[in-house]
């Protein structure tokens, strides 16, 4: 079973006072120099998926009890070396906040489901029973985004292998080397509790033809995929069955009747978590007219610095190039960084930059993944839903609101018809960090699955036998 928010709090506060005590190197007894790079990791597609098809065949005789062990030991090594592994993906994507990373890696070895997701279901009557049953699928190719790296590595491991199948990984290239080092930790966890080497697989060298060969290759079964519209449609082109998680460009909406000061500080903590490379993170801030400027000066007092008038243009010629197009090398950057390009010196509590926009504005119209959140004054509720909608592009995947109108919050959740949607919390509270239920850095809004789980990566199986065992 995964971890409840008390042990999760207590765990990141262990962290935490670790690494601010004693550096993230020796926050833990991690000895990561022992995990060989070669476990898992291969030079071309077809060894690493013949390998992962090999140890399905292994897999598939594994019992239930075994199977929670494996699982056990992977959610164990990823905990043990979570602030290691933060600080190996900041290094290389050169993105996020380490601290951050590590709560996102802790809540993924915590709270991603098990095998204990998979419920059986029997139905008997006159003519005897039906047994229906969750299968795997058998190898899946997983391509995954340099935003979350590490932290969706534990995550799909756990969930696939809890439903039983094996996986290939097709990294994206800025976060291979990280990514590598968690596929080896993970499957040394495995070993040495008596699973099967190579359940999880990489290409050592990921590349977008190694993506296609991998969706492609026919000993693939599924394939899931974690990126923007491009890599979702190839997925599509592969002719396989796809989990895809696409782009989002998440709004959240204040009215008046809000605690303005709690939504303030959370769509700050929200907005800002992990630098904004969260794709279910806080993009734009659309809030009614009466409390606007309320809202703007608690965002201003929790960490907040807002640009005015030329400012903002001056932000604009940072973070686009001429052509109009998102300069990406600012993606996860801490906001003091983003103001030290622009001339402005800030303290390092400022973690967003905020700046008063029309609904037009490119800030609010790209998802930019960087803490740089636009906001957009609406007359009242309606036109901030309206422009919220707008906003979200029709994308389906995360949108927040902050109220105490309980007909406003119908409202806005059944017009934007998110897969999720937050009320009165940050974004993050949606994966279960802060909030109920289970997590996943895989949230397949345009194939359906929603926040995916062990069930999602299973077929189902029905056996039924006829005219016995009703045993009333």
């Amino acid at each position: 079973m995964f971890a409840d928010e008390h042990q999760i709090k207590k765990i990141v506060e262990d962290v935490i006072k670790k690494i601010n005590t004693t550096g993230i190197s020796s926050a833990y007894d991690l000895n990561t120099q022992n995990h060989s790079s070669a476990h898992g990791i291969f030079t071309t597609v077809e060894d690493a998926v013949r390998a992962a098809s090999l140890a399905y065949r292994e897999y598939k005789k594994v019992t239930l009890q075994k199977r929670h062990e494996i699982i056990k030991a992977m959610r164990d090594a990823a905990v043990r070396n979570a602030e290691v592994m933060a600080r190996e993906a900041h290094e290389e994507t050169k993105m996020g906040r380490v601290a951050d990373k590590v709560q996102k890696n802790l809540l993924s070895a915590t709270k991603t489901p098990g095998p204990e997701a998979l419920h059986p279901r029997a139905v008997s009557g006159d003519r005897g029973l039906t047994l229906e049953e969750r299968a795997p699928y058998g190898v899946i190719a997983s391509i995954t985004p340099s935003t979350n790296p590490v932290a969706t590595v534990i995550n799909n491991s756990i969930t696939m292998l809890s439903a039983g199948n094996t996986v290939v990984y097709n990294f994206h290239p800025s976060a291979k080397k990280c990514c590598a080092k968690m596929v080896s930790i993970l499957n040394d966890a495995i070993v040495s509790v008596g699973g099967p080497k190579n359940l999880i697989n990489a290409i050592e060298n990921p590349t977008m033809e190694s993506s296609t060969a991998l969706m492609k290759h026919p000993d693939v079964k599924l394939v899931c995929v974690t990126g923007g519209p491009g890599v979702v449609k190839a997925a599509f082109g592969a002719g396989k069955k796809v989990i895809a998680a696409g782009p989002g460009n998440p709004p959240a909406v204040v009215d008046e009747s809000a605690d303005i000061e709690k939504a303030a500080r959370d769509i700050v903590n929200g907005a800002s978590f992990d630098n904004n490379v969260m794709c279910i993170a806080e993009k734009e801030c659309i809030a009614v007219n009466s409390i606007f400027d309320k809202l703007k000066d608690y965002m201003k007092r929790h960490g907040a610095f807002e640009l005015r008038g030329e400012e903002i243009n001056r932000l604009m010629r940072v973070v686009f190039d001429k052509e109009g197009q998102l300069i990406r090398k600012w993606c996860g950057k801490d906001a003091r960084v983003i103001l030290n390009e622009m001339g402005i010196h800030v303290s390092d509590e400022i973690k967003l930059i905020i700046a008063e926009v029309d609904k037009n504005h490119p800030f609010v119209e790209e998802e930019m993944l960087m803490p740089v959140l636009p906001l957009v004054r609406a007359r009242d509720v309606d036109e901030a839903i309206e422009i919220a909608i707008e906003a979200e592009h029709h994308y389906y995947h995360t949108a927040m609101m902050h109220s105490h109108n309980i007909e406003n919050l119908h409202k806005m959740a059944s017009a934007i018809n998110t897969t999720i949607f937050v009320k009165n919390g940050p974004s993050y509270s949606g994966l279960g960090f802060n909030g109920e239920g289970h997590t996943s850095l895989t949230i397949a809004g345009p194939t359906g699955e929603g926040v995916t789980t062990p069930v999602s990566f299973t077929r189902e199986r029905r056996c039924v036998l006829i005219d016995y065992f009703r045993i009333v």
